[in-house]
């Protein structure tokens, strides 16, 4: 495992890779998309990063809490950031958020793990 992934970071890329093989012009367009949405402009990409996890934990998406959980931090959020992010989404969310912000939760201290 690479220092400061964790390794339900690194399932997810793989799974995005492979289906990035089989639809390289899907794929293709969702990483430009991406790219040019989340670089700095009027708000930083480190708040980019949490507003993403904010509505992951909203969608009950694990591969997106992961992946912002990631940028996010490597983008210098605070784990202070993120814990009020998750609170904000489980606001927002109910009940059902407030699992998957508790499954957010882990895959921060999963990402956490990884840097040790």
């Amino acid at each position: 495992m690479e220092k400061g992934q964790s390794k339900r970071f690194q399932e997810h890329l793989q799974m995005l890779g492979n289906y990035g093989k089989a639809n390289p012009k899907v794929m293709g367009a969702m990483n430009r998309l991406n790219e040019a949405s989340s670089k700095d402009g009027v708000l930083p990409s480190k708040i980019k990063e949490l507003i993403g996890l904010g509505i992951a934990i909203s969608a009950q998406c694990e591969g997106c809490m992961s992946m912002h959980i990631q940028g996010a931090m490597s983008q210098g959020a605070t784990r202070e950031e993120v814990v009020e992010t998750i609170g904000v989404a489980i606001t927002m969310g109910g009940g059902p958020a407030a699992f998957h912000g508790a499954l957010a939760y882990k895959i921060l201290e999963e990402y956490e793990a990884s840097q040790k």
